[in-house]
Order: structure tokens, then sequence, then C-alpha cells
């Protein structure tokens, strides 16, 4: 372990970290179990229309972890509906409570946030609630709500603010009228009928849940579902959040948003990007969703000659996580990278390891696993078939296919060929390049599968592998019908 800056007198800190979300934090824990004294700035700026929460970052708080209770609520409504079939007595119009949710997963959060606080004093670092800003070099100035000002030197600045959402200003009344998912979390009055503009994995989520829970629900979408995903299994649950009851307008803008003072309801024009019509429609809460921005406006970063990207606001690094200055990292959202909570925690431990460990080991931004949440969840590892095919050519990948019989669904009777999943091989080697799936229990399912894909597993190797029997990961073990050979992979019985 290197010797501590502090201890010669030359700086207050080794590491000062500006930023409290996931990667903040764990380059901040990791860097004080290594002897490291470390600070860490955390200040929650209040979205545009007001809500603000505590420590923790996005995932906790307005992300990951809300997003994924509220669509086990609405998963709940559908097994409750299965249950019936199973023989349990359940009655008729079942009635949801909105701010019973609200107040239970906020609840949670709290609890979260609290967990982080006392692990931090606990582990010897100093939380500081004040906005960070970048002064020099070595030095962080921060701002307390009182607007008290105090600077810390550090031999080490980590930048790790994430990002935000991003409304359009071009769009009349968006910035005014519309929330985004820094609110709808945290927001006690039923949503009622909701426009979600955007068709990132976002959008898509909380669309799913809202209709879910029984809100009528529509989707603006400006072109493709669930961009720089396999776009094949992002139709497939577009189209199964139509069957459930979401409702898709594409390809459309917003073209104006005005709210009628008399009825409090948002009037919202459509246009359509096909031949320019238009249609106007009253919705209670209208919700952006079309991409976030790196949260780096105002962080003094010209003090020190770092320029961010002008459209996204991100720091550019190298493949330690390193920027222009020496002694100034970035990691997380603020960084072009994958925005997901696993990356920023991994990036995190393995920065803090190389500044105070002697550790060389670089984070490997190549087959992270993720998930989506949406009512038919997709989880994916590795390539689309869209990049597959672009980096190996057409001819040179192999696509397996099927669609998994889910054994639970068959008593209530729930539609045949809804479930899909898909190996993508790299003919040259019979490497699996690529897993994806959409069905029940998506992230639990590709979590293992990301581990054969990091260790470079072959088709043969997932062909040799004895399956559970019976679930749907065991599908996974026997796929024969590639997607070359013209053969249904449609199930047609048992």
């Amino acid at each position: 372990m290197s010797a501590s800056a502090s201890e010669g007198g030359s700086y207050d800190y080794d590491l000062v970290v500006v930023g409290g979300g996931s990667g903040g934090l764990s380059c901040a824990r990791q860097a004080a179990k290594l002897g490291a004294k470390v600070a860490i700035l955390d200040f929650v700026k209040p979205s545009p229309q007001g809500t603000a929460w505590g420590l923790g970052g996005t995932c906790v708080n307005v992300g990951c972890i809300p997003k994924k209770l509220m669509h086990t609520a609405a998963l709940l409504k559908g097994a409750a509906d299965d249950a019936k079939a199973y023989g349990w007595s359940v009655p008729d119009g079942l009635e949801h409570s909105w701010d019973t949710l609200v107040d239970a997963v906020g609840s949670h959060i709290g609890s979260l946030n609290w967990g982080y606080r006392t692990a931090l004093r606990d582990e010897g670092i100093d939380y500081k609630n004040e906005l960070g800003s970048i002064v020099d070099a070595h030095t962080v100035k921060g701002v307390s709500r009182k607007k008290v000002e105090t600077l810390y030197s550090a031999k080490y600045i980590v930048i790790a603010v994430g990002g935000r959402p991003y409304v359009p200003e071009d769009v009349p009344g968006a910035l005014e009228h519309a929330i985004t998912s820094d609110d709808i979390f945290w927001r006690f009055d039923p949503p009622g009928k909701t426009l979600c503009v955007g068709a990132s994995y976002v959008a898509l989520e909380i669309a799913g849940f809202l209709t879910g829970l029984g809100y009528d629900t529509t989707v603006a979408v400006r072109s493709i579902l669930l961009r720089g995903f396999d776009q094949g299994m992002a139709e497939k649950v577009g189209k199964y959040m139509e069957h459930e009851g979401t409702t898709f307008k594409r390809p459309v803008v917003v073209d104006s948003i005005a709210k009628d003072e008399a009825s409090g309801k948002l009037k919202v024009v459509l246009k359509s990007r096909t031949d320019g019509t238009t249609e106007e429609e009253e919705y209670d809460t209208v919700l952006f969703a079309t991409g976030r921005k790196a949260d780096t406006a105002n962080l003094g970063l010209e003090n020190v000659g770092i320029v961010p990207d002008a459209k996204t606001g991100k720091i550019a690094v190298d493949e330690a996580e390193a920027t222009c200055v020496d002694s100034i990292f970035a990691l997380g959202d603020v960084i072009d990278q994958l925005e997901l909570t696993p990356v920023a925690i991994a990036a995190g431990r393995l920065l803090a390891s190389r500044l105070f460990d002697g550790k060389t080991t670089l984070m490997n931004y190549t087959n992270i696993p993720t998930a989506v949440f949406t009512p038919l969840e997709y989880g994916a590892v590795g390539l689309s078939e869209e990049d597959a095919a672009a980096e190996y050519g057409i001819d040179n990948i192999e696509v397996f296919h099927t669609y998994p019989q889910v054994l639970e669904h068959t008593v209530p009777h729930r539609e045949e060929n809804q479930v899909y999943a898909k190996l993508i091989v790299r003919k040259a080697d019979d490497v699996v390049i690529g897993v994806h799936y959409a069905g029940p229990n998506a992230g639990e399912v590709i979590q293992g599968l990301g581990i054969a894909v990091m260790a470079g597993a072959t088709k043969a190797m997932f062909d040799a592998t004895v399956g559970i029997h019976p679930t749907i990961a065991e599908e996974f073990t026997s796929m024969e019908i590639t997607r070359a050979s013209g053969k249904s992979a449609l199930r047609t019985g048992c």
C-alpha cells in the first residue's frame, strides 16, 4: 500500500470523491479499507419538479431499486390472476393503492440511505453533505445547504457525479409540466393516465409497471425500441407490452405540452415523423425518458482543463479511468461506458485498489450482463445479433433460437410462444458470443450465463451441460434449431 499523503501533511485527504452514488461509494469504501484517508461529497440537487432524495445515487433512490420493486408490484397482479387456476380463491376486481406502494418503497430506500451513512461513519470516511466542484488538480470546494464553502485538498480526486434525465428544451411546455424518472418513484399522487415519452429501457420499464398497476399508459416512440439492444428481442418486448395493454404510438415526437388550468389535464400534441400530421390528447401525467446527461455542468472542470462532451456531458478517460489531469479520475455514468450500477461498483473498487494497493487490474467493460425489467423481462450478455453480424459477417455467425415452454404458465393457460431465447455463435471456433432471453426471471437466468460467456464457453459446452428440469434456463443447453435452417422454433405442444 502506498504511504498516506495526509500523514506527511501535504493534503487533507488521500482521496476525495465527488458523488455519493454506487461508483463513488464503492471507490471510497475500498480506499478506506486499504488505509487511505477519504472524504466523500454528495449533494442531491432537486429535480426541476422539486424532487430530492438521500445518499446512494440514482440506482438506490430513483433507479434500479424502486423500479424493480414497482415492477414486482405489477407482476403480483398477474400472479393473483394465475392463482385462481391453481385453486386459490382470489376476489375479482383487486384494487391497488399507489400511495401505499410509494410509502413502502420510500421507507426501504430510506433504510438504505441510513445504512450507507452508517457504513461510511464506521469505516472512517468523512461524509460531507455538500455540493462539490473542482478548484484545481488537488482541491475540491464543498458548498453546504447553508451556502458555507469549504476547501478540501487531496492527493487524488475521483469524479463520480453520475447523470440526470434529459428533457428537450425545444418542446414547449416540457420543462414546466413533464416529470422524469427522478420524480415518479417519489410521487404520492397516483399518476393517472400517463404518456411516457421515449423508448429506452427506463421508458419501457416505467410504462410496463404503470400498465400493470392499472393505469392507462401510452408510450410515444421516436424511432426504435431499446436502442443499443438486440432489436429482435426489443420488438418482442414491445409486442408483449401491447398485449398486456400498453399503447404505443410510433414514430412520433412531442410537439407541445400545455396545461388546462380548469381541469389540470395536460394537452399533448404528438407529431408523426412519417407524414407530419398531428394529434392531440389529454393526460394526467407526462413522463420524459429521452436519455440522460452526465451531471458535469458547474463542476469546475474548466479550472483544470477537462472538457466534457458538449452533447452528453461525459468526461473522457483512458482504460484506467484517468482523465487528462494526472490526479483526477472519473467513473460510473459520467464516463462513456455502460450506465449500470454493478459496472460502476466494480470499476470503483478496482480504481481504489490501483491507487492505494499497487494493483494493476483494469475494469473489463466487455460482456457485461444486463436485464430490462419490462413486463416480459429481457436479459442479455455479449453481442446483439446486429452487432455480431456487423463484426463477423452474417455468414460467419449461427443463431440458435427457441420459444421455451414455461411450465408455470400452462395451468392458467397463458398464451404460448411469448417467451423467447437465442444463442449467437461464432462459427470459426463455436464460441457463444451472445445470449438473449425474454421471459420470467431474466436477470436470474442471464447472470449465470454471463459467467459462461465471460469464460469463452462454446456451443458444445452449452450442449454438454445437463439442464435443471423443469426450468426455462435448461433450454439453453438443448437449442438445436438455427435461424438459417428456416425451421419453425415455435412451440406446438408439450
